[in-house]
């Protein structure tokens, strides 16, 4: 498992190596929840996920994407929000084995 990092602001986009894959994870909240988009060598794999807790993002071997990515309360059972980035929410990444 890796934490990627992310911090409390409402829109952001991170660069990250996953899984030796070149990955770009753009979160961003809306009225409706938080949610994350996922680029892998400039390629979308998913698009428009809302960020559940412990819910799994990608999910689907097909689209490509080596592992899966989540997020975690790290002091509860809540859906994440921005203002909770870095802290009390993470994003995992987990790889396959």
């Amino acid at each position: 498992m890796e934490i990627i990092p992310l911090k409390p602001i409402p829109n952001q986009a991170v660069s990250v190596q996953l899984g030796q894959q070149n990955c770009q994870v753009n979160v961003y909240q809306k009225p409706t929840g938080l949610y994350i988009d996922l680029y892998v060598d400039n390629l979308l794999i998913i698009g428009g996920v809302i960020a559940e807790n412990q819910n799994w993002i990608v999910r689907s071997a097909y689209l490509g994407f080596v592992g899966d990515l989540f997020f975690l309360d790290n002091q509860g059972s809540d859906d994440p929000n921005y203002m909770g980035l870095g802290g009390r929410f993470s994003l995992v990444y987990q790889g396959t084995t």
